[in-house]
């Protein structure tokens, strides 16, 4: 008796299963998950700068086409087209979009912060200040602003790359990141800092020589830059105490470990 209640209760689960779609939803039209795409040739060859141009340009035209069926649509009135293309609009529009071009990263560490620029001052300034505005509250910050503060910081980079803001803009953006625990890029900011202004104002090789340390534990290279970030004059108390109390126990470790 047991056995034919359990079996008549499976086949009423899978009824309900097999009928919880809504109607005309467009189910049996959905492309298969492993249906495969091949990459033209023109792609399989091209360089990541071509990739990542490539990807863009595609982003904005399956929007586009959902855009265009949606009116097409409307104007002809169909109805369970249009749902469909409508829920596909919305899910893509939520799907997460990567910026996939790390500014500092391909600009690279040769850059000199020399000139005085007025157009690159006032877009410093003004990234600085929508970045204050970001974080205004102790707590919770506008990370969607943030993310407009870091492309106005990168923008200034790739536009005045002669310019004496592009450390402060590459300080600054590392904070940003930092905060969006991207610490692999917040590294490289930070690095670049000091690499385009090796008197920059800006405590650079310490916050880099913390993320070695803390976040990726490289012992080695966070040594050397916290010993080298102990000869900035002007190094908050802070971080000067913070920097020689690692060091000294990256020595007295080492002395154990022999």
């Amino acid at each position: 008796m047991r056995r034919v209640v359990l079996t008549a209760v499976l086949i009423g689960l899978v009824n309900v299963l097999a009928g919880c779609y809504s109607v005309d939803s467009g189910q049996s039209q959905l492309v298969p998950a492993a249906t495969k795409t091949v990459m033209p040739a023109r792609l399989a060859d091209a360089g990541e700068s071509d990739l990542i141009e490539q990807t863009l340009t595609n982003r904005q035209a399956y929007q586009h086409g959902l855009e265009a069926l949606i009116g097409q649509y409307t104007k002809t009135g169909n109805n369970m087209k249009l749902r469909w293309a409508k829920d596909e609009l919305k899910a893509l529009k939520k799907m997460p979009r990567y910026n996939y071009v790390v500014e500092a990263g391909v600009a690279g560490p040769k850059l000199k912060a020399s000139a005085t620029i007025t157009e690159a001052d006032y877009m410093y300034y003004d990234a600085l200040r929508l970045e204050k505005k970001a974080r205004r509250w102790l707590v919770i910050n506008d990370d969607d602003l943030l993310r407009i503060v870091l492309q106005k910081y990168n923008y200034l980079i790739r536009k005045h790359p002669t310019s004496d803001k592009i450390d402060d803009a590459a300080f600054r953006a590392a904070g940003v990141f930092e905060h969006f625990k991207d610490y692999t890029i917040a590294l490289l900011y930070y690095q670049r800092a000091y690499q385009w202004d090796p008197d920059t104002i800006h405590p650079a090789k310490y916050k880099a020589a913390y993320i070695l340390d803390i976040k990726f534990h490289r012992r080695a290279e966070a040594m050397e830059l916290y010993q080298q970030a102990l000869k900035q004059k002007d190094l908050k108390t802070g971080y000067r105490e913070f920097a020689e109390k690692r060091l000294m126990y990256f020595t007295q470790s080492g002395k154990e470990e022999k």
